[in-house]
């Protein structure tokens, strides 16, 4: 009873370290994450409906977003650099396309999506900020 009992506590002792190593391995830095993969557009979203559709505020970020290991990348339709704050919590996009560069929060980033949200100005309102939710995942 006493050696089944041993034999049992060390086997649990194996499987949890065997399971904290699988979920290590498993978290990856942000940079990582964001060039790994060639992420697809999924819902890109103004002031709350729909906006990447054809003649929509959004629509030339509608398809394939690469961030590439040298800092340049495209955008759906537009192409420019990019870069990751220190603390990788926001995304900076340049590109010549766009008035102004593209500060976007990063609200989820895993191996298979990528959720961030800015604000962009209202050019129908000055003054006004229109609230941009662009989601993608893993094409």
């Amino acid at each position: 009873m006493k050696n089944t009992l041993l034999f049992l506590l060390v086997l649990a002792g194996f499987i949890i370290i065997a399971c904290n190593k699988e979920e290590e391995e498993d978290v990856q830095d942000p940079y990582t994450l964001l060039t790994a993969h060639v992420w697809v557009s999924d819902s890109l979203l103004a002031n709350g409906f729909e906006a990447g559709g054809p003649g929509q505020l959004l629509e030339k970020f509608n398809g394939d977003v690469e961030f590439r290991t040298d800092g340049t990348g495209t955008f759906g339709e537009y192409s420019g650099t990019w870069s990751l704050s220190e603390d990788n919590t926001t995304i900076t996009i340049v590109t010549q396309e766009l008035p102004i560069s593209i500060i976007a929060i990063i609200k989820e980033l895993t191996t298979t999506s990528l959720k961030i949200v800015t604000g962009f100005p209202d050019t129908t309102q000055p003054g006004e900020i229109i609230d941009i939710r662009m989601t993608f995942k893993v094409k």
